[in-house]
């Protein structure tokens, strides 16, 4: 099951349709950022740089820029086809397959994305076979075909991928993006599709079995997936490593979940899936609730809105952190960063949902979680490691 939070998308849409540093404590990064430039060096510099010195490296490392869509959707774009045909996907890491709208799709969500036409590629060839995918919100069916995927300089050849041709209810009509590329382990693909990731190891693409996630705050640029590599410019301190729990999304075993010291949720341990395709916090509804309340809901400082939970942006310098323990590690969640401001308009960018696995509750760690960290997916070693932005 897949939670993609694009509530307040729909809402939003329908209402306006290895580290370098200059001095200590500072990266190049932090520096270029203060003074205005890091947008202007980022478009100057890409990310790769080494396959400008090593020609032989640029399809083993490859980074896909992200666009940062008002803090709630990253997406980049691909191309699938011979000549290429571009489309912007999410690059999420709860589900498994790649999939766009094509030109057998007659729903409202389709018409105004860009349509894959097979007609149109010369290496296109069918697999005979249906795609059906249901997400938290939004769903889609069509059938599955192969083509050429380029993704971030990678050439991945014969990949299979799904063509849509129907896309009910209005979560794709309204969204920034035409598909998506699932990042998730082949174990939840449905219609047992092979990844675009797993092809990229299968093919020897990749120098290493995994990827690494950044993603901006605050509507900035910047936010990429790399594919074969990490950027230790993008973090602080070290890689600390977590071993997987369950080989189907990212799943983690977490230890509490705690404020000031207190314990909120999860106090005999639980589950969380890191989940870039989800854009809040969620959570069991008792532990939201009880998060929701240690935050003021209790005294009516907090109310039901309808994107949330909304709070007086004023408040927000005195909430104390969340505390997610995983692996004996605590990683802090500021308010900050679990407070969402629009406009002057604060909201607490937490979901409730309820679903329990084998090993116990189930929390999904989404956009509001890693914005405030450095990701690697480690497919080798079936471990994540996370580390505090720099």
């Amino acid at each position: 099951m897949k939670w993609f939070l694009l509530l307040s998308l729909v809402a939003l849409s329908q209402c306006r349709l290895t580290k370098v540093s200059l001095r200590k404590g500072k990266s190049l990064r932090q520096n270029l950022k203060q003074h205005g430039l890091l947008e202007g060096f980022l478009k100057k510099h890409p990310y790769n740089l080494a396959s400008k010195y090593f020609p032989g490296l640029a399809n083993q490392l490859a980074t896909e820029t992200m666009t940062n869509y008002m803090d709630v959707e990253y997406y980049g774009t691909i191309s699938i086809g011979t000549p290429a045909q571009d489309f912007t996907v999410i690059f999420d890491t709860g589900s498994s397959n790649l999939w766009v709208p094509s030109v057998y799709c007659s729903s409202a969500a389709c018409s105004n994305h860009n349509k894959f036409n097979p007609d149109d590629s010369s290496t296109y060839r069918s697999a005979n076979e249906n795609l059906s995918i249901q997400y938290g919100t939004g769903s889609m069916t069509g059938i599955l075909g192969y083509d050429t995927v380029r993704v971030g300089g990678i050439v991945d050849t014969d990949q299979i991928f799904g063509l849509s041709e129907s896309e009910p209810g209005s979560t794709f009509t309204y969204a920034p993006f035409d598909g998506i590329l699932g990042l998730a382990f082949p174990s939840i693909s449905s219609s047992s599709a092979t990844p675009v990731f797993d092809n990229m190891m299968n093919e020897g693409l990749v120098s290493q079995d995994l990827f690494s996630v950044y993603l901006s705050s605050d509507d900035q640029s910047g936010s990429f997936v790399m594919f074969g590599g990490i950027d230790s410019s993008y973090y602080s301190g070290d890689l600390n490593w977590i071993p997987l729990s369950a080989e189907t999304y990212w799943e983690i075993t977490m230890d509490s979940v705690t404020m000031n010291g207190e314990s909120v949720a999860c106090s005999g341990g639980c589950q969380a899936i890191i989940d870039t395709g989800t854009s809040l916090l969620a959570g069991p509804s008792t532990g939201i609730s009880n998060i929701l309340s240690y935050i003021g809901a209790s005294n009516g400082s907090v109310r039901a809105g309808s994107g949330g939970m909304s709070i007086s942006c004023s408040d927000i310098s005195s909430l104390p952190d969340i505390i997610f323990t995983i692996n004996g590690i605590e990683f802090p969640v500021p308010a900050s960063a679990y407070i969402l401001d629009e406009s002057g308009s604060c909201t607490a960018g937490l979901e409730g949902i309820d679903v329990s696995t084998s090993s116990g509750e189930l929390w999904i760690l989404g956009d509001v979680f890693i914005r405030q960290y450095y990701v690697v997916f480690d497919r080798a070693n079936n471990k994540v490691a996370l580390a505090p932005v720099a």
